[in-house]
């Protein structure tokens, strides 16, 4: 199972976030979790880098909803470890 954090800035927006978008992003974010065990992403997710923030990837959780995140160092040896840097609209892309 992997290991989770979050910038203060993915709480911020998270906080902002409809009840509905939050349980959208919650569910992408278990698919997310699901296909980390795998090792193959479903492309639903879309999960792909983003352009000019080297390290950086999205992954798409509803229309016009997107979550950016990073690969930290393992926190439990052998397991995945993300942190999650903005959620919210396209919009999110100009601070990845």
């Amino acid at each position: 199972m992997p290991t989770f954090a979050q910038t203060d800035r993915f709480r911020r927006d998270f906080a902002a976030l409809s009840e509905a978008q939050k349980a959208a992003f919650r569910a992408a974010a278990a698919k997310f979790v699901a296909d980390l065990a795998s090792g193959r992403c479903r492309p639903g997710l879309r999960v792909k880098g983003v352009q000019g923030a080297a390290g950086v990837f999205e992954m798409t959780w509803a229309d016009d909803g997107r979550a950016t995140f990073e690969f930290g160092s393992a926190v439990r040896e052998g397991e995945t470890h993300i942190i999650w840097r903005r959620v919210g609209a396209r919009d999110i892309f100009t601070r990845p």
